[in-house]
């Protein structure tokens, strides 16, 4: 049997949503900050595990400081809730990204994230300086009659076998999602199901995220937009993909040649994912060949609380002169030190250094 790779460092934290939902967010990685918009099912730590997602959190790591999150009622976030509204679930997004100290980042659109993001960033342009969809869509169109009832058939399937010892139930999601999938990939996510929620809470869930619809506002949003999408999801039609590339002024569709929503990393189409959405998020940064460059890549707050350290300032003077939290100041440094590469006992010495060569 393989032995599993050592789980990459993580800090999880917990911050609370505008209704009182605790929600869990992860950060890791390193460079310019990465938020994923969170898709139907996950588990911030569970997924580290993963025969079906782990490719994916190593390679955003590689070159970005990476912020997930479990959804309301999902992983680690409060459980037992029962409103998963577009309103409710954009409230767990902006609460992380205010929690985070993000000033300005990329935003990927994960499955169902699609309307949630597709409003954050309507609401929000100043800050999202990257968008991509992956597998998503903007809202469900009108259903007809017979995709209707299979959606009343799974909403069944839920209920009566989602919490079974036995996989045979979920087995039907799996199927949908990773088709192409090895034996040890379906059991994986046939698991995941079970242990990221509750059949309850994956029922309402899922259809309140059928009636979320942000299609309206495709055609205001202006920001560099990137579509990737299985030609063969058998979750969101393709045909989801043309729809969000088409509504967005400048926005780029790449057809990924596979069956599986889920793109798994044996696939010649992970190749391609990779190396889109690489360049897609490079393309939005300057070449660090100097200092002055360098900095450039620091919001106007990271920038404002760097000048005062070089100040001498410690974080609770720097938090006194700014009127804002401690811990804001904290982690708008973290995130000016990991867009700058810099790590360790060091990194308040090097930025502040760097600074101080720039003026």
């Amino acid at each position: 049997m393989a032995t599993q790779p050592p789980v990459p460092r993580q800090e999880i934290r917990f911050c609370r949503a505008p209704d009182g939902v605790r929600i869990a967010y992860a950060v890791h990685g390193s460079g310019p900050p990465l938020v994923a918009d969170s898709c139907w099912l996950s588990h911030l730590q569970y997924d580290w595990q993963s025969p079906v997602w782990r490719h994916y959190l190593d390679e955003w790591g590689r070159e970005h400081t990476v912020i997930r999150f479990d959804e309301r009622g999902h992983g680690l976030s409060d459980r037992g809730v029962t409103d998963h509204s577009l309103e409710a679930r954009l409230g767990d997004l902006e609460a992380v990204i205010e929690d985070a100290g993000l000033d300005s980042f990329a935003l990927l659109a994960m499955a169902q994230g699609g309307p949630v993001a597709i409003t954050y960033t309507h609401r929000h342009p100043e800050r999202v300086s990257r968008l991509v969809f992956y597998g998503s869509y903007s809202g469900q169109p009108d259903k007809d009659p017979v995709e209707a009832e299979m959606n009343d058939t799974l909403d069944q399937l839920i209920k009566v076998g989602w919490a079974r010892p036995d996989s045979a139930f979920r087995r039907v999601f799996t199927s949908l999602m990773i088709p192409d999938a090895t034996e040890e990939q379906h059991v994986w996510l046939d698991e995941l199901q079970r242990v990221a929620t509750d059949a309850d809470t994956a029922r309402a869930s899922r259809r309140q995220r059928l009636a979320a619809d942000a299609s309206a506002l495709l055609g205001e949003l202006d920001v560099p937009t990137l579509v990737l999408h299985s030609r063969g999801d058998r979750m969101n039609d393709f045909e989801e993909a043309r729809r969000l590339a088409s509504g967005i002024d400048g926005a780029r569709l790449v057809a990924l040649e596979s069956d599986n929503h889920i793109v798994l990393e044996t696939e010649p189409a992970w190749d391609v994912f990779r190396a889109e959405l690489r360049a897609f998020l490079r393309e939005g940064r300057a070449s660090p060949t100097t200092d002055q460059v360098t900095l450039d890549v620091l919001s106007p707050r990271e920038l404002e609380i760097l000048r005062h350290a070089a100040r001498g300032l410690d974080n609770d003077e720097i938090a006194a002169a700014l009127h804002l939290s401690t811990r804001t100041v904290e982690r708008h440094l973290s995130n000016a030190y990991a867009k700058l590469d810099l790590h360790g006992k060091s990194a308040r010495t090097a930025a502040v250094a760097r600074l101080l060569t720039r003026a």
